[in-house]
């Protein structure tokens, strides 16, 4: 029997208070309710891996992850883990409509290849280098506990914000700005709208941000998932770039972007799509001359750690947005990427992920 074959296929709920209630336009997460995925192989070896459904975001739930972890957990046994990305395309063929749950299997999947071969994820990936600078979010809420975050995260040590907006009432959202620049008036600004505007809403939101000289350095996902011609006709205008998110779902999506010119960045997030798929929107947007991002859904130090290691590991990511173990209260993991103010830095010497369970669930 080959030592790199899966001999067993874990799965358990990872539910962790938050800080604070993550909000965005189309929904508030109150904590985290994720799950962690382990694989063994016959060698001992396990790998760990984090699936992070996010029900606003892709209708994804902790229950349906589970129930369709179930369902894969016997395609993966006997499987060898070399094979991966066979692997990752049969689970994409399995459970198309279940991207998280087919992320965390992928995630444990590579921790394991790569502890098995004694190799950093990150240079799995390329090896193109070790940090990154981060951003840290104001999750969506009123001016005065904007102003107070926006203080507190440049204190910190944090250059650069990113901002959650409604998008239902532009002036409103222009207020909460002008107090986050006030407040931290040497801070970029990244605004992320999760679809909340439609197209005269996001021009007058864009209008009003470029005349009142506030540093935005990049629009995120302004208008909704579908709404690919009125994207082509803000980017048209738009002073600052925009980037895909909810609209960045695939390779495919990637490439009707680059077509429309409609998104100059592409954020991308393994979490929508899994590792493999992330790979090739990766590729794709830079073959197209777009802008790479790298983001998360509400994740612990886990799989912002695997992200963290595909951002760097590839190279050329001028957006980081790995802040959500900042707002965990607590987690039961020992390892993951080591964290200064805004600067992220991997751990060079070990292999896999880096990310253990410390405690049982």
């Amino acid at each position: 029997m080959s030592s790199t074959l899966i001999t067993s296929v874990s799965y358990q709920p990872l539910n962790l208070p938050l800080l604070e209630p993550f909000a965005i336009a189309t929904g508030t997460q109150y904590q985290v309710e994720n799950v962690v995925v382990q694989v063994q192989l016959a060698d001992g070896t396990f790998g760990l891996g984090e699936a992070a459904p996010f029900p606003a975001v892709s209708g994804e739930t902790q229950e349906s992850t589970l129930a369709v972890l179930q369902e894969l957990e016997n395609h993966l046994l006997g499987k060898d883990v070399k094979n991966w990305r066979t692997l990752a395309k049969e689970l994409d063929e399995l459970a198309p409509q279940a991207p998280a749950a087919r992320c965390g299997l992928e995630m444990a999947v590579l921790d394991a290849l790569c502890k098995h071969y004694q190799m950093p994820l990150y240079v799995f990936f390329g090896g193109a280098k070790t940090q990154l600078i981060t951003d840290l979010t104001i999750t969506a809420g009123d001016e005065a506990h904007a102003a107070a975050s926006a203080k507190s995260i440049v204190e910190r040590g944090f250059s650069i914000i990113k901002v959650k907006t409604e998008g239902v009432d532009v002036e409103y959202d222009l207020r909460r700005l002008q107090a986050i620049h006030t407040a931290a008036p040497t801070a970029k600004l990244i605004v992320d709208g999760n679809c909340g505007y439609d197209l005269p809403r996001a021009q007058r939101f864009v209008h009003s941000l470029s005349e009142s000289k506030i540093p935005v350095i990049l629009l995120e996902q302004p208008l909704p998932r579908e709404s690919w011609e009125d994207l082509a006709v803000l980017a048209s205008t738009c002073p600052f770039p925009i980037a895909a998110d909810e609209s960045a779902r695939s390779a495919s999506d990637v490439a009707r972007l680059a077509q429309d010119q409609s998104a100059s960045v592409v954020n991308i997030k393994l979490m929508k799509c899994g590792v493999l798929e992330a790979l090739q929107m990766a590729a794709l947007a830079q073959v197209h001359g777009l802008g790479l991002m790298i983001g998360g859904m509400v994740e612990s130090i886990l799989a912002m750690t695997f992200s963290a290691h595909f951002a760097a590991g590839i190279g050329g990511f001028d957006f980081v947005d790995l802040d959500t173990p900042l707002f965990i209260a607590e987690h039961p993991f020992t390892g993951g990427f080591q964290q200064e103010g805004e600067n992220i830095r991997l751990d060079a010497g070990t292999a896999g992920h880096g990310v253990w369970l410390a405690e049982a669930l």
